[in-house]
């Protein structure tokens, strides 16, 4: 009886496995280990078009002299060594450029990390922020689509792929194998600079697919999210309690920056789908972030330092304050009356507010290492840009300013010793550590620091709009600034004593679109006609 019973019990389950379909992949490799890769597939990744693709442009991209007239063309005349690093960085974003190869079977050319001959997908995603002010000259965002054609039958997208090979550097249930997850926000940013709704509509069942995947496989019961000190990019940070590797563990320990970034990738899909008339597919979403806003601050919010912070496995807090607690800005999780508290520390000169600023851990900190030491304390362009961004949305445009001016001014200093960008900076003293000619994400603060703080220009080109926040006294401008596909705009300020002065401006466009003039004394919408340039 107990044999017939046990038989029927595997006839159920085997039943159950049968009925979803399981896709069973053995590489060439893996016949002699007897190892099988059992993957339940995501219907969603049926829709994934870039897998059918294969490579169809081997041409070699283009060099830097060869584009040069196509990208935007920047002017500061007090300040003409900002603009050698503009175009410093922008050559050797192009000296990283690849073709694809039969080798590594991507489909599209791509700007690689400037690391190790690998790709990156939370480092491509923060090089597209700087380079769709270059779409005009090469299409940077087509790097993610290398990604979006490696993506497993249940969803999965590593976080590393060979650039020789194409293959995964990480093994599929590896907790350092994949994150952060960023790709929404790239895209979304895409979509605002393009009006690209063709590829939203391509991308988005990929996206969806990968969230499903980490949704499944990196939450606890809770619902918030788990990573690794190499899953969520931020390799030796000490969050960890003694027991466990920093780099490699997920410690048990629900992760503020990892749970935030899912909030953040689900509001933007939750956007997209609203665009796409998709939004049956994500109804899950919209629970999960109502249910984990409320999660984050309740359980995650650490009463005594006012301050997001990891929760160990005990549901006890980490003291530690990192700069990835700052997710929380563009996760819009922050209630009202906590903004003040939250944010004070980036002004607080025993914290985050260092003679470079943004570190990526609190000077008073034990572990704070103020030659940088990697995430010990290390400004780095893309976690500043966050901050940076994240300011912008809470309208805190003030203190971005200053945060901004400070970090570009930085960066601009080494670049003036040293003729170059670095992978990350010192929060103390005027100095470049790690990788040098490292564009790379670094090309964030000459580029797009430069446009949208520096010169204040950020565009909103589904509807059809631009804020121009002029806070410099100094005469600038920038000709053939890219908007959508086709049209250019040329943006010319003069020079003023006062900054509650309003500016006096010239904009010539391509197109029809509604300015929205900001400086300190004041505010007004502008109807700019359009006209070709």
């Amino acid at each position: 009886m107990k044999k017939i019973f046990s038989f029927l019990l595997f006839l159920c389950f085997l039943s159950q496995i049968i009925a979803q379909k399981p896709v069973i992949e053995l590489g060439t490799a893996d016949w002699g280990k007897g190892i099988k890769k059992l993957y339940i597939p995501e219907k969603l990744v049926a829709e994934n078009n870039f897998i059918k693709n294969t490579p169809q442009n081997f041409d070699t991209p283009p060099t830097f002299d060869q584009i040069k007239e196509k990208l935007p063309q920047p002017f500061w005349k007090t300040k003409n060594d900002a603009i050698l690093c503009y175009w410093k960085a922008w050559k050797i974003a192009f000296s990283n450029l690849h073709k694809v190869s039969p080798e590594n079977g991507f489909i599209s050319p791509y700007i690689d990390a400037a690391f190790n001959g690998n790709i990156f997908m939370w480092d491509t995603s923060f090089m597209t922020l700087f380079g769709r002010y270059g779409s005009r000259a090469f299409n940077f965002q087509g790097s993610l689509d290398n990604f979006y054609s490696k993506q497993k039958p249940d969803g999965f997208i590593c976080r590393q792929i060979y650039g020789s090979n194409g293959e995964d550097c990480f093994e599929h249930y590896d907790p350092s194998s994949t994150g952060p997850n960023i790709l929404p926000w790239s895209e979304w940013e895409y979509y605002t600079n393009f009006n690209d709704k063709t590829r939203l509509a391509k991308v988005f069942p990929a996206l969806l697919a990968y969230y499903n995947w980490f949704n499944l496989n990196r939450s606890w019961k809770d619902g918030t999210y788990y990573s690794t000190g190499w899953g969520c990019g931020m390799d030796n940070q000490p969050r960890l309690q003694s027991e466990y590797s920093v780099r490699w563990s997920n410690g048990q320990m629900s992760w503020i920056d990892t749970t935030l970034q899912e909030i953040f990738a689900a509001r933007f899909l939750i956007k997209m789908a609203v665009e796409l008339d998709r939004e049956n597919d994500v109804k899950k979403l919209k629970e999960e972030v109502e249910y984990l806003t409320k999660f984050v601050n309740e359980k995650m919010w650490n009463e005594k330092l006012n301050f997001y912070t990891d929760a160990f496995k005990d549901g006890s807090l980490s003291n530690l304050q990192s700069i990835g607690s700052y997710w929380a800005l563009l996760a819009d999780v922050v209630p009202e009356n906590r903004i003040n508290q939250f944010i004070s520390p980036l002004s607080d000169t025993k914290k985050f507010n260092r003679p470079h600023g943004v570190p990526t851990l609190s000077a008073d900190s034990p572990d704070y290492n103020a030659e940088g030491g990697y995430w010990r304390g290390s400004v780095w362009a893309p976690t500043s840009y966050m901050v940076l961004r994240g300011l912008t949305q809470i309208h805190q445009d003030s203190l971005a300013h200053e945060i901004a001016t400070n970090h570009f001014d930085n960066v601009l200093k080494v670049y003036t010793q040293t003729g170059t960008f670095f992978e990350n900076y010192s929060p103390e003293k005027v100095q470049g550590n790690d990788r040098k000619n490292f564009v790379g994400w670094t090309g964030l603060t000459p580029i797009a620091v430069l446009f949208e703080y520096i010169f204040g220009i950020r565009a909103d080109v589904p509807n059809n709009k631009i804020v121009w926040d002029v806070t410099l006294k100094d005469e600038f401008g920038v000709k053939q600034y890219p908007f959508g596909t086709d049209d250019t705009i040329d943006f010319y300020c003069k020079s003023r004593k006062d900054t509650k002065r309003m500016p006096q401006i010239s904009v010539k466009s391509s197109t029809d679109f509604t300015l929205t003039l900001l400086w300190a004394g004041g505010k007004k919408d502008i109807l700019i006609k359009g006209k070709k340039i």
